[in-house]
């Protein structure tokens, strides 16, 4: 992914700006080696576009006084044909431990809206060690399973979405599709 991964990784301590300013510019990058139309992946697929986002705000639905609401998270997104997406999401868990989710998942227009969406992700959740590792449900090898909806807002480059945390908390991130 031209080195996007490793990006995040080496800004991972530095502050949002620097972190979004930095990841723009890579992805900006890697979307000009090839050509402006969608390119071709295995067995025809298309890439229609990729998503950097960031979160704003955390709720707690029954906070506690371990909860850690500055998730700084850094999601980056790969959309391919049928508004089937994968993704990786790095972030401070809700205890502030570095995790890891990494899922595929798809987009539905709500309505016939070109603004609103529904999306659903699945996959892998790393990063509740101990001793939060039973926070959530079969963690029992460090990895668990995970199903996030969300409900979004998109305006041409702009995007804003309400991510559900399992039953324990809420997420409102903002990003940039390209």
């Amino acid at each position: 992914m031209c080195g996007v991964l490793s990006l995040f990784s080496m800004t991972r301590n530095m502050k949002y700006p620097v972190n979004i300013l930095i990841a723009c510019i890579a992805l900006q990058a890697c979307s000009q080696l090839g050509a402006d139309e969608a390119h071709s992946g295995p067995d025809g697929w298309k890439i229609s576009g990729w998503s950097l986002q960031t979160s704003l705000y955390t709720r707690h639905f029954e906070p506690e006084p371990d909860h850690n609401n500055d998730q700084n998270l850094i999601g980056l997104e790969l959309f391919i044909n049928d508004n089937w997406m994968a993704g990786l999401a790095v972030f401070d868990n809700s205890y502030g431990q570095n995790s890891q989710f990494l899922y595929v998942g798809k987009t539905w227009q709500i309505g016939g809206s070109p603004y609103w969406h529904f999306k659903l992700m699945g996959g892998l959740l790393h990063g509740y060690k101990e001793p939060y590792e039973d926070k959530i449900p079969f963690n029992g090898l460090g990895v668990a399973p995970a199903i996030v909806p969300a409900l979004g807002f998109r305006y041409k480059w702009f995007i804003l979405e309400a991510n559900l945390a399992g039953l324990a908390a809420m997420t409102i991130n903002a990003g940039v599709r390209f």
